[in-house]
């Protein structure tokens, strides 16, 4: 049954991602890749939020695996670093690297603290 849950929030975060990605980088003129970086803070700031409820291994396994999983992108993040970086725009690169890790912590931190004040932790 896991296996399905995690199937069916995979099956919301991939499109969800693609279409996220699409629709915010054709508003950016830039090389910087706006939309990953975009749906990948969004999917850290949603697991921090998961992670902190008192929810159960079925909604971690659609929500945080399956959906968040789907949703952020390790790989596209790490294809697109280089690929500045081998365009001759390191500095974006280096930009993209450090503004996507602290930007996630920072993301999943307020994740975390937002569900904590809803739950009245």
């Amino acid at each position: 049954m896991t296996i399905l849950l995690v199937a069916l929030g995979a099956a919301l975060g991939a499109p969800l991602r693609y279409g996220a990605d699409r629709m915010i980088q054709a508003r950016h003129d830039s090389v910087f890749p706006w939309g990953t970086f975009t749906v990948n803070v969004t999917g850290c700031a949603l697991l921090g939020f998961l992670v902190a409820l008192p929810a159960g291994d079925e909604v971690m396994a659609a929500a945080g695996t399956g959906l968040c999983g789907a949703l952020t992108t390790y790989s596209t993040f790490g294809y697109e670093t280089l690929r500045l970086a081998e365009d001759g725009a390191k500095t974006y690169a280096l930009f993209n690297a450090a503004a996507s890790i602290g930007a996630g912590l920072g993301a999943a931190f307020c994740g975390m603290a937002v569900a904590q004040a809803v739950i009245g932790a």
